[in-house]
């Protein structure tokens, strides 16, 4: 698994086996012991100590549907460069405390700008994390996420933290696993395939370290989940930017 700008890993899973129908594919997977399938069907290797999600992702689908008009809406932003920018926008049912992941997109090597035209049309409040208020060159000496703000997207007055205001990541990922395992954590089908992908990977190192690579994805919907209290209903028009003055960053 160590990177090598000469070899890429491809992930393809039973679902990408166009002639198998239905019923042949129920077959096969029936015919694995339960705990190989993840590996035998959907390509999902054992790393480290191991994987951090294990929730079967049959448990997380759902088909596409029209997002209420009173629940809340938001997106979360996990910046980034040579590795993937990602991109995601999720929606909170707030009567049964379940966090539903629309869609994902993940950019490399683009601008702020780029990023923005790319998903300004979500319309949506965005998360985003701690090193957004860094400073970059390229930016004029700009925060990252005034630069965001700047090119159009309605970015969130504080980065991305928890209602007691801390940060942990651990702490972030047990609520994603817990949320998960209580169907309280769903995946539109079909619209995020490289979150799934990092899903499939994501993992501990065999001291149980957390390995953070490849995990763009995964981070912008963590950032989400932990500011969904600031997620914004179709119902109350909402779905507008708001300018919050020159004290924006504090």
């Amino acid at each position: 698994m160590e990177p090598s700008p000469e070899r890429h890993v491809v992930t393809m899973t039973i679902d990408d086996v166009g002639h198998f129908d239905d019923a042949e594919r129920a077959q096969i997977i029936d015919s694995y012991p339960e705990h190989e399938r993840e590996a035998r069907t959907r390509g999902v290797p054992t790393m480290g100590s191991g994987r951090i999600f294990t929730t079967s992702e049959d448990k997380l689908l759902v088909e596409p549907f029209d997002i209420p008009r009173h629940w809340l809406r938001l997106g979360g932003i996990d910046f980034g460069w040579t590795h993937y920018a990602a991109f995601v926008e999720m929606a909170w049912d707030r009567d049964l405390d379940v966090l539903y992941l629309i869609r994902t997109l993940r950019l490399r090597e683009m601008t702020p700008i780029q990023h923005a035209q790319a998903v300004r049309s979500w319309g949506l409040h965005w998360a985003w994390p701690a090193d957004g208020r860094r400073v970059t060159l390229e930016g004029a000496g700009m925060p990252l996420m005034q630069q965001y703000a700047d090119a159009g997207l309605d970015m969130m007055f504080s980065h991305a933290c928890f209602e007691d205001e801390t940060v942990s990541v651990e702490a972030g990922l047990m609520e994603m696993a817990d949320r998960m395992r209580g169907g309280r954590w769903r995946v539109f089908e079909g619209e995020n395939d490289n979150w799934l992908e990092e899903y499939r990977l994501y993992h501990r190192d065999r001291d149980g370290r957390v390995v953070a690579e490849n995990d763009d994805a995964i981070s912008a919907s963590r950032y989400a989940m932990m500011m969904r209290r600031h997620g914004r209903s179709a119902a109350n028009d909402f779905f507008k930017p708001i300018d919050y003055g020159p004290d924006r960053l504090v």
